[in-house]
């Protein structure tokens, strides 16, 4: 019988993504020794928000995600991050291998929006997995599927996804807004005569603090 151990050992920015993409080190290790052909491996990628501490200012931070503190009880749950696949090769005993997870700004994405509410620390990541396993047998190779009690936990650095983005968005983040949108944003800058996006959005933040007639 196939007995599989997941543990991820490391982090890491992929230094020429098209895309920011960060590579977490997956370590899988088979017990009983028998060796395996290949691994289709899938599962979840999952942020598990209440297994860490907020600031004061994170928790202002984090009011749009979760609402007032006293109610993160009931409003603060695991939620995905993203969904894993890897075509694993064949090995003995054990082997690592890169898992890449492609991260985005788009404040619209639940987890881009969790990460930039934090100031520091560290993120409780679990990884739910599954999938199937080929491995050699007296008559050629058997199937068996990756039980789905099989986990791992990660804390992952803050410090990392901010450097990553920092490396891809230097001081910068941005938003979707839709057409009507963006062109009525074009005409108020355009009679305003101000030169850049950002000193449009300072112009409305400002006007929103002007006394309503």
């Amino acid at each position: 019988m196939i007995e599989l151990a997941f543990s991820i050992l490391d982090v890491r920015a992929e230094a020429y993504a098209a895309l920011p993409t960060l590579m977490l080190r997956l370590r899988i290790e088979e017990k009983s020794g028998s060796p395996l052909h290949a691994i289709m491996l899938r599962g979840q990628l999952r942020i598990e928000p209440r297994r860490r501490p907020y600031s004061p200012d994170e928790q202002e931070a984090l009011l749009g995600l979760f609402g007032e503190p006293a109610r993160w009880g009931d409003t603060m749950r695991s939620f995905l991050w993203t969904n894993i696949e890897l075509n694993v090769p064949g090995f003995t005993r054990a082997t690592e291998i890169d898992i890449p997870v492609k991260c985005t700004y788009d404040l619209e994405v639940i987890a881009a929006r969790y990460f930039r509410s934090l100031e520091g620390g560290e993120v409780p990541l679990r990884f739910l997995f599954s999938g199937t396993v080929f491995a050699e047998a007296e008559n050629g190779y058997s199937v068996q599927q990756v039980p789905w009690d099989k986990e791992a936990t990660y804390a992952l650095p803050v410090r990392v996804w901010r450097e990553l983005m920092d490396a891809y968005y230097p001081d910068c983040g941005w938003i979707r807004l839709g057409h009507d949108t963006l062109d009525a944003l074009e005409r108020f800058r355009t009679r305003r005569a101000l030169l850049s996006w950002d000193a449009t959005m300072n112009e409305l933040l400002e006007c929103a603090k002007e006394p309503v007639p």
